[in-house]
């Protein structure tokens, strides 16, 4: 811990966002001990990570926000409205440009323009959006903590950065194993597991570089990838963690996540 207080801001969130990414394959590699796992094991894991998505979203990013622009001139809550319904149109607009399937939807429901891409590309291309919300706020938190603003702390945004691994272990069990019951082997399941994670790194520089360039977005960032991970919570997660016939397990994870989430934050940060 003392080595990583030691690093540079742009150094913490990459490293965060690795760590964010390893859990992603953490959850993936369940595949090489188990085949078929059920749905309604999904629906609960889908679930905890709306939960802890949601809860994310408000104590980590959208809270911060609006207490960070009080005294600046404008209304404290606009720069969070601003940047919330900004972040939810951008992963709008990436779910109508790039071809994409949810978990447990059927090839003629999939999303975007046509095309002839297979079904497992589709589904990796589903989590990998949901993906870059996730590592953009990583890196934002731990940009605000580098630009000493009192609303943001180092264990604020290491916390976030558990939670959000936390939920990306099922995650990569959720694109790895629709891929090996539809017969790919083990080690390409796997692969394309994990692989749909390796967009949160590259998001989490991404995320504390245009901070600490311009301070002055730091509210609108924060409630940017607020905004950007609702739009992915209420529009994939949810619906995917209902569709599996298992409704009310499915809210149930979704509290136990939520649970976990605020704790985290409000006990670390």
């Amino acid at each position: 811990m003392n080595y990583f207080l030691t690093l540079n801001p742009l150094a913490q969130a990459l490293l965060a966002g690795i760590f964010t990414w390893f859990l992603t394959a953490a959850g993936a590699s369940a595949i090489f001990i188990k085949r078929e796992f059920s749905k309604r094991s999904f629906g609960f894991m889908l679930g905890l990570a709306s939960g802890i998505m949601l809860a994310a979203s408000y104590w980590s990013l959208l809270a911060p926000a609006i207490e960070m622009s009080e005294g600046r001139g404008v209304p404290a809550w606009l720069p969070a409205t601003v940047g919330f319904m900004t972040g939810g149109l951008f992963i709008g607009l990436i779910d109508k440009i790039l071809p994409h399937l949810h978990i447990n939807f059927p090839m003629e429901m999939s999303e975007g323009p046509e095309t002839s891409w297979r079904r497992s590309t589709l589904l990796i291309l589903a989590i990998t959006i949901h993906n870059i919300p996730e590592g953009l706020a990583i890196g934002v938190a731990f940009g605000a903590y580098a630009l000493g603003d009192s609303s943001a702390s180092l264990m604020a945004a290491t916390a976030l950065a558990l939670g959000i691994g936390i939920q990306n272990i099922p995650e990569g069990l959720a694109v790895a194993a629709p891929l090996r019951r539809e017969g790919m082997s083990a080690l390409k399941s796997f692969w394309y597991g994990q692989l749909s994670a390796m967009v949160e790194p590259v998001a989490s520089l991404l995320g504390a570089a245009a901070v600490l360039l311009a301070r002055p977005v730091l509210p609108y960032a924060l409630s940017f990838a607020a905004g950007a991970m609702i739009y992915v919570v209420a529009e994939e997660l949810i619906p995917e963690a209902q569709s599996g016939g298992y409704p009310d397990l499915a809210t149930i994870g979704l509290l136990f996540g939520f649970i976990i989430m605020m704790i985290l934050d409000v006990a670390f940060g």
